[in-house]
């Protein structure tokens, strides 16, 4: 069972009245495998090959690696999933019905595998015909002008229409038609969001510290980070093809408290703070995930890098896994099975090799967060670090919000 949590951000008055701010975030149960680097395996110069190759634009596999590869990737090499995006190949879709699309393989695999790269889900077994919407939340900070937004959406889909606070601090709203699509789409980018590349085989929600900026305790914001981490990941929104055929969905998290209430451990990048000779930046801890089949910790990738390098370690490390990565079994297919095959300093000499200058620091021994440290409920209210303010954590039964509770100030 997740424990979800909602906090509300008052701020300072002001010569207008300020959005109101709303964070998003959810602490899930879990158990994951203690972190153990993989044992160092000697690696043939063949296998370090890159297995993917760009073309027009997008990034491709290469022939000779398609024997044995699972039914999602003969759906991407078939259609470019960003196309339906890049190339407005979504307009098309939307002005044909469900039963239309459901005769032609091609339109069928576009609603049920590549609008994923859109955000939006099929729910063909329940709700036949209707989308689940994923969006891009950096930090699940969201204003009252956008939850407003997407009040409205899923008021309009009545019974049909309700949202989830997700356990990476994001939104999902369901009960989407396809031919509202295109309007909604508009109507995320007027409020400054996104739904892009937030499913499949992309690089999902960056997560942070839920009390960012508010938390009397907390070693960074992690705000500034994750934002900049999201617009890496979607090309500000435009679409960022370069990392969009990966092997299989991947975590980024970046921390600011002690508590780790960002859980690192499951993430498959995760920036751990730290400084090095006086300098603040970030120990990396890479290929943890939490799935029904394995969960593996993060472990270090004795590697540490200042806040310049935030945006080029997390290219580098998303294109060794693009480039690498195997497209056979889709439960074998996460990054910790790569770092298991090649090894952690194989895999970071080939992290190493993408760094714009080819250099990769050593970990610091100066690591910000402190171990022996009682982890905090943010159930409640609580003080913020700014003098006189309080923040809210509040429950939400399973994540759920129904339509009917989009009313009001707040929709909680």
């Amino acid at each position: 069972m997740s424990s979800f949590s909602v906090r509300f951000l008052s701020s300072p008055p002001l010569s207008s009245p300020p959005p109101q701010i709303t964070r998003l975030s959810a602490t899930p149960a879990t158990s994951v495998s203690p972190a153990v680097a993989p044992a160092e395996v000697e690696v043939d110069s063949g296998r370090l090959e890159p297995r993917v190759e760009e073309r027009d634009g997008f990034w491709v596999l290469k022939e000779k690696f398609r024997q044995g590869i699972n039914p999602p990737e003969k759906v991407k090499l078939e259609k470019e999933p960003m196309k339906l995006f890049m190339e407005d190949g979504i307009q098309e879709l939307a002005k044909m019905s469900v039963e239309e699309i459901d005769k032609v393989k091609l339109t069928k695999d576009d609603i049920d595998v590549r609008l994923k790269w859109l955000g939006l889900f099929h729910r063909r077994k329940h709700q036949y015909g209707r989308f689940m919407m994923r969006l891009k939340l950096p930090n699940g900070v969201t204003t009252s002008a956008q939850t407003r937004y997407l009040a409205s959406v899923i008021r309009k889909y009545g019974k049909d229409g309700c949202a989830d606070v997700t356990t990476r601090q994001n939104w999902q709203i369901r009960g989407v038609v396809l031919s509202d699509v295109l309007e909604i789409l508009k109507g995320l980018a007027e409020v400054g969001l996104t739904s892009l590349q937030s499913g499949m085989d992309n690089v999902r929600n960056p997560v942070g510290n839920p009390l960012a900026g508010i938390d009397p305790q907390e070693i960074v914001d992690t705000r500034p980070y994750t934002n900049l981490l999201s617009q890496f990941i979607t090309a500000n929104s435009r679409g960022n093809p370069t990392i969009t055929n990966l092997p299989r969905k991947w975590n980024v998290c970046v921390v600011g408290s002690h508590d780790l209430f960002e859980h690192p451990h499951i993430n498959d990048l995760a920036y751990m703070p730290a400084t090095k000779d006086g300098k603040f930046g970030f120990n990396l801890l890479v290929g943890g995930f939490f799935s029904p089949k394995r969960c593996a910790e993060a472990i270090p990738l004795d590697a540490w890098v200042s806040v310049d390098d935030v945006i080029p370690v997390c290219k580098a490390i998303l294109e060794t896994y693009r480039d690498l990565g195997t497209r056979g079994n889709r439960q074998k297919t996460r990054m910790m099975w790569l770092i298991d095959e090649l090894g952690i300093e194989v895999f970071r000499s080939e992290v190493e090799k993408r760094m714009p200058e080819q250099k990769l620091e050593r970990a610091s021994a100066e690591e910000l967060v402190e171990k022996k440290w009682e982890r905090r409920d943010y159930l409640g209210v609580h003080p913020q670090r700014q003098e006189g303010l309080s923040y809210v954590g509040l429950h939400i039964s399973v994540g759920r919000v129904q339509s009917k509770k989009f009313r009001g100030k707040h929709p909680f």
